[in-house]
């Protein structure tokens, strides 16, 4: 493997030399071991694995496919025959048009074998065509739909995130195979086709074919070789600079881009890493020329040899002008039928290692499934309780939650604080059962959480973060989304907007609430951080007001965006989605909005260590009540700062 030379800028900008890190590396061995005996070992596994995929997408395309191969298949074979008639009669004895007509008939079939083979080329080509996009679209929504329904532990576990993203190239490639194929199985029938033809021409001639191709099968799979590592070593870097060059055209770096000098530091940088690549190319061609042009010297040669065996065929009355004819048309289509095999055969090959990630993929993502079914959730829990709670992550040392136990009455609004890295995401996790404790129970009324039915207990759940997805669709999608099932007009979605605060942000939509909320789309709008809050908080209504039984809020961080009395509607308006069959839960490390929760609960590096009453827990003048009264001087701090001193000279008014 040759590896890349480091540029100065790379070693700048990323310490030493990139490396592609998404599945490549599974593969680094897979195509310098193969050999053309190994290729066509493999063949029959990987086209049977292809036409699993393609008869469940298609079944009718498929066998008209595989009819048509055949059909050319005997078509050259016929036309072969033909062409051996056309050269017997013209070489024969008797007047000129005599022979001429003696070839008519020859002539007429291998007009006619031609259209026909035309014909089935067309066929096959439009049924292959329809196939791809089909076997692409399974393999897509079988990626997709796995990677939806997997534990949240799944999808936080590095290995199997890193296998997620492998994967994804499994749907392009699986699409790939099918024209490769197609390509391969019309290589393999003609070939068969024209070497039994030249078995019965001569035997001697069966082995010069594949003598000829041999050179050009090497050289194929040589060249494809060099690109392939040449891409494991040097996609990352392609990947960098391409990286560098959307940096300097992006808006949200526009204003360092020109303020700071970026522009013209990164552009050097890109320069420099552009020239190692455009060497690296350079390498790559020259190599593909000088294996290219020693495949074709040594396929000439065996070419010339062939020639000569011919030669010394008729010399020595072994075969006829004729048969020698056809066999120079036999062994240059043969040969040329077998280079193009080679070369499909190691597509397939390449494109297979892909396709293997995501089977692969699939069949972990079974594994780790959310399960289907369960114990039914009942209308009414009462309340969810937590005992002796623990979870871990597997790439830390101290668990991420440690014996926690809370209850969370319906009609209760609870709130949980602690620093950043506390403890309190997973925590929220745990409740709303994306995770499972490791040791530990959550009950929804009297049932464990790990035996009930989850898509029940996410239907009871609803979820507003700190960064909630902020949809690229419409605004009233954007609310919609909150429960999508449900539908509703613009009238049903008003007074989760009037609930929001979110009135005043629609009204400035060009189109209001069918205004498409995604700037990479032309004639769309952007809104700020804490506008997007407001969506998110009536998102949360509409969620929330239809569920008519006992269900969980959880809020996760909801103000960091919002000026301090925005924050304070937010909290007010959280804490009034409080219902008899509904609790709320507050996730914050600011306290200003939680002091009028009934339960305060303080999460400590993943233990609770008090909980109680605003009022409690500032008298107890425990660690709460030191959170509290710090926020509190900063704040008391912000608002003295903005009060001019009263010997400053007054603003004068605006004109």
């Amino acid at each position: 493997m040759v590896e890349p030379t480091i540029s100065a800028a790379e070693q700048e900008l990323f310490g030493g030399p990139l490396r592609y890190d998404m599945g490549f590396a599974e593969h680094e061995g897979a195509p310098l071991d193969l050999t053309m005996l190994s290729a066509i070992r493999t063949m029959p596994r990987l086209v049977a694995s292809t036409l699993r995929r393609a008869w469940a997408a298609d079944r009718p395309a498929l066998l008209v496919v595989g009819i048509s191969e055949v059909g050319q298949g005997i078509a050259a074979a016929v036309g072969l025959l033909a062409v051996n008639s056309v050269m017997h009669a013209l070489l024969g004895s008797g007047a000129p048009v005599d022979r001429l007509h003696a070839a008519l008939p020859g002539l007429i079939v291998g007009a006619v074998v031609a259209v026909v083979n035309a014909g089935f080329a067309g066929l096959s080509t439009s049924r292959a065509g329809r196939l791809e996009p089909l076997v692409e679209r399974i393999a897509t929504t079988e990626y997709l739909a796995a990677a939806t329904v997997v534990e949240l532990e799944a999808i936080e576990d590095p290995e199997f995130r890193r296998l997620i993203d492998v994967a994804q190239f499994g749907a392009a490639s699986a699409r790939r195979m099918i024209s490769a194929c197609v390509a391969a199985l019309n290589g393999t029938i003609s070939l068969i086709a024209t070497a039994g033809i030249l078995t019965v021409l001569h035997p001697a001639l069966l082995p010069m074919l594949l003598l000829i191709a041999a050179p050009r099968g090497w050289g194929a799979m040589r060249v494809a070789q060099q690109r392939y590592v040449s891409v494991m070593t040097w996609v990352e870097h392609v990947r960098a600079g391409r990286l560098i060059s959307n940096l300097l055209t992006e808006r949200t770096a526009a204003q360092e881009v020109r303020i700071h000098g970026v522009g013209a530091f990164l552009l050097e940088k890109y320069r420099g890493m552009a020239e190692s690549a455009e060497a690296e190319q350079k390498r790559l061609a020259n190599g593909k020329a000088l294996t290219e042009l020693v495949a074709a010297a040594l396929s000439g040669l065996a070419m010339a040899s062939t020639y000569g065996v011919m030669l010394w065929l008729i010399m020595a009355g072994h075969m006829s002008l004729a048969v020698a004819g056809t066999a120079v048309i036999a062994v240059r289509s043969g040969s040329a039928s077998l280079g193009a095999l080679v070369m499909n055969v190691n597509q397939l090959h390449e494109e297979s290692l892909y396709v293997r990630d995501h089977d692969r993929f699939l069949t972990q993502a079974a594994g780790r499934a959310i399960p289907d079914g369960g114990q039914q959730l009942p209308e009414r829990v009462g309340q969810v309780l937590l005992e002796g709670v623990t979870y871990a992550y597997p790439e830390r040392d101290a668990p991420a939650l440690d014996g926690v136990s809370l209850v969370l009455p319906m009609g209760s609004v609870t709130a949980v604080v602690g620093e950043n890295g506390s403890g309190k995401s997973t925590l929220m996790k745990v409740l709303a059962g994306l995770l499972l404790p490791q040791s530990g129970t959550v009950h929804w009324g009297d049932a464990e959480l790990s035996g009930l039915d989850r898509s029940q207990v996410f239907d009871r759940v609803s979820l507003l973060t700190q960064d909630f997805q902020r949809w690229p669709v419409t605004a009233a999608l954007n609310i919609r989304i909150g429960r999508p099932g449900r539908p509703g007009g613009h009238e049903d979605l008003q007074p989760s907007v009037d609930f929001a605060g979110a009135a005043p942000v629609i009204a400035k939509l060009p189109h209001g609430l069918l205004s498409l909320l995604a700037r990479v789309f032309r004639g769309a709008s952007e809104l700020s951080g804490g506008e997007w809050q407001k969506i998110g908080l009536a998102r949360t209504h509409w969620r929330t007001e239809s569920c008519p039984a006992d269900s969980v809020l959880i809020v996760d961080e909801p103000t960091s965006a919002l000026d301090p009395e925005a924050e304070i509607a937010a909290f007010d308006a959280i804490r009034r989605l409080a219902g008899p069959h509904r609790a709320v839960v507050l996730v914050t490390h600011r306290m200003s909005g939680v002091r009028h929760a009934d339960t305060i609960h303080v999460l400590d590096r993943g233990r609770l260590t008090e909980h109680g009453s605003h009022d409690e827990l500032m008298a107890a003048r425990g660690r709460y009540a030191a959170m509290f009264a710090t926020q509190a001087a900063q704040y008391a701090a912000r608002g003295r700062a903005s009060v001019p001193h009263p010997s400053a000279p007054p603003v004068p008014e605006p004109s």
